[in-house]
């Protein structure tokens, strides 16, 4: 049994757990061996890679197919939360 994710105009729409056979009687959807991800995620059948939502425009994708942010976030130990106004990290305080 694996994960397969059921692709509609490249948009992941399921996510099932089936064996081979089962899929391959399926001829009225089209599904793709999951690796990672899920529902709303977006499979590149020339690269066989499965790319999360975008979670802010000025993210890009890196060369392993994961959003970054313009400016990576401080490891200070402390707790930052993406403010996409300002393109910068602001830091959480709790009170």
């Amino acid at each position: 049994m694996s994960n397969f994710a059921e692709i509609i105009n490249g948009v992941v729409v399921n996510v099932i757990v089936a064996d081979n056979e089962f899929v391959a009687s399926q001829t009225d959807k089209t599904y793709v061996l999951c690796t990672r991800g899920g529902i709303g995620w977006t499979y590149n059948s020339e690269v066989d890679v499965f790319v999360a939502p975008q979670p802010y425009p000025s993210w890009a994708l890196d060369e392993n197919y994961d959003w970054q942010p313009p400016t990576p976030m401080p490891v200070d130990g402390k707790r930052y939360a993406w403010f996409e106004p300002n393109q910068q990290w602001i830091e959480i305080v709790e009170s």
